[in-house]
């Protein structure tokens, strides 16, 4: 069996080899697994199933169609990323060639979670391929259906040197860690994310981390009740409420807290039916560990809907909790299952405030009528992301950047911004070695008509016209000093003339 140092060793030692620098081949890869997207479908959604038992169409819309969309969105528009971006220039400049050309780093580590176990691995792993490094993954070992399948899987269609799977649970990710990476992008908590980025600093090397947090949900009183609770009852309890981003607790004003238990309850019924034990639609947690993590945050609190449990099955129903205080169990930790507790607010001041106390959530929802309400939350409260008048669908608009901030992750991805995360912005410029005369600015000795025409060159703002001007002084500058050793008495005249004409101007006032 080979080592994690043979194991990224053989990765670096591949992408040493220069193969997945070419568009070509990272096209070739990004192809590939679009194609065994497709052909294995029914597998990949059988594992899902098997880990959390998720029926066909769910796992499909969650897991599969994003997947497939962002292969399609790398391939269309990765000869665009890749290409070298041309900078603006200053007068110093003027006859260079300057750009930002993105570089892949070498090898990444990609560690994924168990909530989502096929996305959250293959979303970073497109934009790390299209970024053309080699990658180490690591799917969550929780879901062990999912995770050996992806270990069987990508051999079968990728490059088995750049891209090799690693299983297993903390002594193999523990040992991974100890190997030197060019990025690592970590999917999960926050107890784990740091000792992934204290492994990380031992190397300097960069991380993303995807964390979590309460992500909070203010329902101002102007607001179509109706809608509002049927979208917050589809975010918070898709997934039995393993969801990152899933709203994690409500702030409402105390007039209208029966009103959104009614609607919730009301919604659930028309999306599980009568009984949600047996709906094909309402998943289960993940493992026992966390089943009694759940129930314990229930210690306590008034139950207004839910709150049955079946261990065996790992069964919680969605729960809905009111007259939540602020220091109770549920509010110390994200909930990262199906219960909602509902806080009372007096009015949107004390939302804010309320939100702006605990760590920089996730993502922060606010639903209202009124658009410079849904604004002023976001300009005076911090999170990942923001989503007005809905939730989680942030996170499906590629153009996004997903991310955390603070306490809830560092960095992004996804679409564009995933390909940017796996790059490196290489500043290039190229000189040629003429015209030597206006580099002699720099050279000692130094002198303060030296320091004023520097000034000149790089603070002086111009508008158009003005550089009309400039570009024919320096012009007649450099046509002067051609002809110094024949015309030096006419270059002396030009000289003053052009000294006059720009002091006329005002361009060489400091």
């Amino acid at each position: 069996m080979e080592t994690m140092q043979q194991i990224v060793g053989q990765a670096r030692a591949a992408f040493n080899s220069g193969r997945c620098r070419s568009l070509e081949f990272r096209m070739q890869q990004l192809k590939a697994l679009e194609r065994m997207v497709q052909e294995k479908e029914k597998e990949i959604l059988a594992a899902i199933r098997a880990d959390l038992h998720k029926c066909g169409p769910s796992a499909y819309s969650h897991e599969i169609l994003g997947v497939l969309k962002e292969l399609a969105l790398a391939m269309d528009k990765l000869p665009s990323w890749a290409a070298p971006q041309p900078v603006k220039r200053d007068l110093l400049t003027m006859r260079d060639e300057a750009y930002v050309c993105p570089e892949p780093l070498g090898v990444v580590l990609i560690i994924g979670a168990w909530n989502y176990p096929f996305v959250l691995v293959m979303q970073p792993l497109i934009g790390a391929i299209a970024a053309g490094n080699a990658v180490v993954v690591k799917p969550s070992e929780i879901c062990e259906n999912t995770a050996q399948l992806v270990s069987d899987l990508l051999p079968q269609y990728l490059d088995q040197e750049l891209y090799p799977v690693v299983t297993g649970g903390v002594p193999e990710t523990t040992e991974l860690l100890k190997q030197r990476f060019d990025h690592i992008l970590y999917t999960g908590n926050s107890t784990v994310g740091k000792i992934v980025m204290a492994a990380a600093a031992k190397h300097l090397t960069p991380v993303t981390l995807e964390l979590g947090g309460k992500s909070p949900c203010y329902i101002d009183k102007d607001c179509d009740l109706d809608v509002a609770c049927r979208r917050i009852t589809w975010g918070k309890y898709m997934n039995c409420g393993q969801t990152c981003i899933a709203p994690d607790y409500i702030l409402c004003d105390p007039s209208i807290q029966s009103k959104v238990v009614e609607n919730i309850k009301v919604t659930l019924q028309e999306f599980y039916g009568e009984d949600v034990k047996s709906s094909p639609d309402y998943e289960r947690i993940v493992n026992k560990r966390h089943f009694k993590r759940i129930l314990g945050l229930l210690d306590g609190q008034k139950i207004a809907h839910g709150g049955e449990a079946d261990e065996a099955s790992c069964f919680i129903a969605p729960t809905i909790l009111i007259d939540v205080s602020p220091e109770s169990k549920v509010m110390e930790e994200e909930i990262f299952g199906p219960v909602l507790p509902i806080l009372t607010v007096k009015n949107v001041d004390e939302a804010i405030e309320f939100i702006n106390r605990r760590e920089k959530p996730l993502a922060l929802y606010v639903f209202s009528n009124n658009k410079k309400l849904i604004k002023r939350v976001i300009s005076e409260t911090f999170s990942g992301g923001v989503t007005g008048n809905d939730v989680i669908m942030h996170f499906l608009l590629s153009t996004l950047p997903f991310g955390g901030v603070g306490n809830s992750g560092i960095g992004a991805y996804h679409g564009k911004h995933s390909f940017e995360t796996f790059s490196h912005r290489r500043a290039c410029l190229i000189r040629d070695l003429k015209m030597e005369v206006m580099h002699k600015l720099r050279y000692p000795p130094g002198s303060q008509k030296k320091v004023d025409w520097a000034k000149f060159f790089l603070l002086k703002r111009f508008n158009k016209g003005q550089i009309g001007l400039v570009i024919f002084a320096l012009l007649g500058i450099v046509a002067a000093v051609v002809m110094i050793k024949n015309h030096q008495s006419v270059l002396k005249r030009k000289a003053l003339l052009i000294v006059l004409a720009v002091q006329r101007l005002g361009w060489l006032s400091v």
